[in-house]
């Protein structure tokens, strides 16, 4: 089954050779297997970059700045406001600058701007991706080293050739305690960005009006603009020397003056780079250097003067720290900012929700949660979703908590610690990734990991002092979110060993068919089947229960690839399996593609890409001509005898034999698959043609 044919057809287009990851042993199409495949440039994300203009470019980085950046920018509303400050000083000022100053620069430039941004999985990016991208290269994944035992084209074989393993990617693979803390590690970090996307519209919104009659989301753009003009002006007006204050011997001075106060303030402080996640969540939806520009040349300097601007009038107005934001505004331009910053506030929240998109969207393929409708709303960047079920969950927590915790100050305590663990989370997996897959020398591993580390971990050590004052608040979301997953995940990973364990070979088929009582009745069947290397055990379910299978059956396979479209002539693969009437169809399609299978199209398209096979011998083995136009002939009888598509339906049966913690799980996990959307996608195959076939998994 060669698939090179689809880039030699375009000898005038530019090629690249990727890795594309699809799954067919698991029913809602899990990312395992790699298959080599030359595609276009116009179809991938990174060839299509190249391809893109300068000005494109540049196009792309100013829709950016209201969809990535908006939490970044609306930031200056709520972070004085949230530092629990007595009497401050000049000096206490110019030390909180400073640290301010120094987290946007290393956190924000250097580390998600110029490092975790290059570590993409597909063109996703967040902490997910990361564990995505660490299981693609390296066998450390809970559910894979079950799957992969019947064959041996893992991903990581085709990154790793003759290259060495490091000493930590051997220790993941032979620990299973360690696999486990990772996974845990990585569902953490994802339920924390998701309780990030429930909290930003809350916090945003608070913080800059109490009643918003209308939003205005084209000006959260100027946002950008006008903050830093305004703190330029305070710069100039009450302290032109705030930018001594870069010096970081301010910070030293703080601490050392302030002691535990000054630690505790950091809680506040942290805030000033929320939302510079989504610079790497939301990667999918743009580029990697529509961001960069973005953010290097704009939001940074912009925060650089607002949070200066807002500072110098602190110094001398020391007490209006509590609304720090518009007391610095000059009178007259206070209602044009207000009405601008409102507006920001609202459109904000766009950044970190269209973050937790990606992140559920990559959960959901790969298969450790709960499957929900994602829509694709581009037909050139593949990780550019929208989910309707996601969008009003959040919307119904966020309502929630504003109702629940109406204080900002409690709801600000409960954004730090989001904010601070999932940029320690990050931090720790992507040196997993610079060390065993980027193989960075251990000396700059070391550096990135020490300053990092100790100081996001810093932060989450003044943050974690405010869990009884609205800090718990991400813990019981993250909980609720990591019992859904682990609870989809374990009733996932029973199915798949069952599958595994009761799959019909082909002898098995062999054997089935053999007996007498088994007839061929007429007719032209596709049965659905998500199992590599054999065939669903729903088959044998079918064919010991209803004694027959139609004289034509060919096995369907969907086949889910990371591409935007497949072309025509590459969209059906057909195989004998060695028996008479029985084929083998893998249909691929791409994130654009339009799978609908109504009418006969479907069915011809299949039907003569079969009987193309047939007469080409395309798999390479010699049949007689005779029989090759006895199966062309029953094929032509049995589809007009009639079509019927045929899928699986199963649940699992918990019997006396099962433990408490079986019970419950499996349970859990029927209840959240009877309640999810379908593994196949919606196919639009005529109700009189569909049969499903239900059997009972014995847990």
């Amino acid at each position: 089954m060669d698939r090179r044919r689809q880039s030699e057809s375009r000898p005038n287009l530019s090629e690249v050779n990727v890795v594309v990851v699809d799954d067919s042993t698991a029913s809602s199409g899990r990312l395992l297997h790699l298959h080599a495949l030359s595609i276009d440039s116009a179809s991938l994300p990174n060839a299509n970059e190249q391809q893109m203009s300068r000005w494109s470019t540049l196009v792309l980085a100013y829709k950016t700045l209201g969809v990535v950046f908006g939490g970044l920018v609306t930031s200056p509303l709520y972070v004085y406001p949230s530092m629990p400050l007595k009497s401050p000083t000049k000096e206490d000022y110019l030390g909180i600058y400073s640290i301010m100053f120094w987290t946007l620069t290393l956190i924000g430039v250097v580390k998600y701007a110029s490092i975790a941004i290059k570590a993409d999985d597909q063109g996703e990016g967040g902490t997910f991706a990361l564990y995505s991208l660490l299981c693609r290269h390296v066998n450390i994944g809970i559910l894979s080293p079950k799957r992969v035992s019947s064959n041996s084209s893992l991903s990581h074989s085709t990154q790793e050739g003759t290259e060495k393993k490091s000493r930590i990617g051997i220790f993941f693979e032979s620990s299973i305690v360690a696999r486990r803390v990772l996974l845990f590690v990585a569902i953490l970090g994802m339920c924390m960005l998701i309780g990030d996307g429930i909290l930003t519209p809350a916090i945003s919104v608070l913080s800059a009006m109490d009643g918003l009659r209308a939003p205005f989301p084209s000006v959260s753009k100027s946002w950008t603009l006008s903050t830093p003009l305004v703190g330029i002006y305070s710069i100039i007006h009450h302290y032109p020397s705030i930018f001594k204050a870069i010096s970081p011997h301010y910070i030293f001075h703080f601490f050392r003056r302030n002691g535990k106060e000054g630690w505790l303030l950091l809680g506040g402080t942290v805030l000033c780079i929320t939302g510079s996640e989504a610079m790497f969540a939301d990667l999918g939806h743009f580029n990697q250097r529509s961001i960069q520009i973005a953010f290097l040349f704009t939001i940074y300097p912009s925060l650089v003067l607002t949070y200066a601007g807002q500072t110098a009038y602190l110094i001398k107005n020391p007490n209006d720290h509590d609304d720090g934001f518009y007391k610095f505004i000059p009178t007259a331009v206070y209602w044009p900012i207000f009405i601008i910053a409102t507006s920001a506030a609202v459109v904000a929240s766009q950044s970190l929700i269209s973050a937790t998109f990606s992140v559920i969207k990559q959960s959901v393929v790969l298969d450790y949660f709960p499957r929900v409708k994602v829509v694709h709303t581009s037909n050139s960047k593949e990780g550019e979703v929208y989910s309707p079920e996601v969008n009003y969950i959040l919307m119904i927590l966020c309502v929630a908590v504003i109702l629940i915790f109406g204080d900002g100050k409690d709801i600000g305590n409960a954004f730090g610690v989001v904010v601070s663990l999932v940029m320690l989370i990050t931090t720790i997996l992507l040196t997993l990734v610079m060390i065993i897959i980027w193989k960075t020398p251990p000396v700059l591993v070391a550096l990135y990991f020490f300053v990092f580390f100790v100081m996001e971990g810093v932060y989450v050590s003044a943050v974690c002092t405010k869990i009884y004052e609205g800090g718990w608040i991400p813990f019981a979301i993250s909980f609720i979110l990591a019992v859904i997953m682990f609870g989809w995940f374990y009733g996932r990973q029973r199915k798949l060993e069952y599958e595994l364990t009761h799959k019909i070979t082909l002898e098995r088929l062999r054997v089935l068919l053999s007996n007498p009582g088994v007839q061929r009745v007429p007719g032209l069947c596709f049965f659905y089947t998500n199992i590599q290397d054999g065939l669903t055990p729903i088959l044998g379910h079918y064919i010991k229960n209803m004694k027959s299978l139609h004289k034509v059956t060919i096995f369907t396979t969907l086949r889910y690839l990371l591409v935007s479209k497949v072309a025509p002539h590459e969209r059906i693969i057909i195989k004998k399996l060695g028996l008479k009437g029985v084929y083998g169809c893998v249909i691929q399609y791409g994130y654009a593609d339009s799978l609908n299978l109504e009418g006969d199209d479907f069915v011809s398209q299949v039907t003569n890409s079969l009987q193309m096979h047939l007469q080409g011998c395309s798999d390479g083995l010699t049949y007689d001509p005779v029989e090759i136009q006895e199966e062309i002939f029953d094929l032509e009888q049995a589809k007009q005898a009639g079509v019927v598509h045929v899928k699986g339906k199963t649940r699992f049966h918990v019997g006396k034999n099962c433990g408490w913690f079986d019970r419950i799980m499996l349970a859990f996990y029927e209840v959240m698959h009877n309640n999810c959307r379908s593994a196949l996608p919606a196919l639009g195959v005529p109700l009189q043609q569909r049969i499903e076939v239900g059997m009972l998994y014995e847990a």
